[in-house]
């Protein structure tokens, strides 16, 4: 068994073709099919189903395609540290973070972080920072940005508190409150919500801050775009909280302060397992040392 034949089986899976793999890893689909069958024929089972369309995995190839990946990592990882002993930093970065993030500037640290490594390769994912968090406890995510409730604490991975904010409402120019300076929640009960789907740590946010105050609200709209969701404020269909800090990004709405607002905490978590040497350069570069964190 190769790590070749495990790249090959991983790329299949991930490209859904043999065709796309074999473009994805620059050589002849033969010689890519070729090495499947090969692995398939030592390891007594098929790892794919084929169609004309369409390659799908096996049960076994299930099976198969968790410890590949495990495999190829730990390659990438012996690699990296053997380079980290002469004082390189090489490897691979898998970085998570929500759209909304505002205590650090994200694009300028993957910058400078480049600048100083780049012999590592980065990889950027949006999403909601409940899945980020289990992604990174279960090793696809080396590090993640979140945006959770100020009594929230990620569980099974290593965190530092990065900033603390409250939410402010945002609506079109032309609603009835948006001549208002500030608002309580209750002044709020009575409008349709333009919000992110219920389970999300975003939108526990939210709900608990309106369940404190006793008030009831409708959420009309459950989005997961950021983008769509100012959208449709816009358009005067909703109103939404956002980051006070967040919200200078956005134009075209007016924003309201809330008395009694939501409080949010922006929270960089890493996986409780050794860092690898990329990983500890990126912690390093925001000034955490690896084993520190709660």
């Amino acid at each position: 068994m190769e790590l070749q034949q495990m790249r090959y089986v991983v790329a299949v899976a991930e490209a859904g073709t043999f065709t796309r793999a074999a473009e994805q890893c620059m050589v002849v689909q033969s010689a890519l099919s070729h090495q499947i069958a090969r692995l398939e024929r030592e390891l007594g089972a098929r790892l794919f189903d084929r169609t004309s369309r369409r390659v799908r995995l096996t049960p076994a190839g299930e099976a198969f395609l968790p410890a590949a990946r495990q495999s190829l990592d730990a390659a990438e990882r012996a690699k990296a540290e053997v380079a980290a002993v002469s004082g390189e930093v090489r490897g691979t970065i898998s970085i998570g973070a929500i759209p909304t993030i505002t205590a650090v500037d994200l694009p300028g640290l993957l910058e400078r972080f480049h600048a100083r490594h780049p012999r590592v390769r980065i990889s950027l994912r949006s999403g909601a920072s409940e899945e980020m968090v289990e992604r990174v406890r279960t090793g696809a995510l080396d590090v993640a940005f979140l945006g959770i409730p100020v009594s929230a604490r990620p569980k099974g991975v290593h965190g530092r508190e990065l900033a603390r904010g409250e939410l402010v409402a945002v609506t079109a120019p032309g609603h009835p409150l948006a001549a208002r300076d500030r608002v309580e929640l209750r002044d709020l009960a009575d409008e349709p919500f333009v919000d992110f789907p219920p389970g999300s740590a975003a939108r526990a946010q939210t709900d608990e801050a309106f369940a404190a105050a006793g008030v009831r609200r409708e959420v009309g709209f459950e989005i997961s775009s950021v983008d769509f969701m100012t959208r449709l404020i816009r358009q005067g269909l909703g109103i939404g909280l956002m980051p006070a800090a967040f919200v200078p990004e956005l134009t075209g709405l007016a924003v309201l302060r809330i008395r009694d607002a939501p409080a949010r905490l922006e929270h960089l978590v890493w996986g409780r397992f050794p860092p690898s040497p990329a990983t500890a350069a990126f912690l390093a570069e925001l000034g955490i040392p690896p084993a520190d964190g709660d």
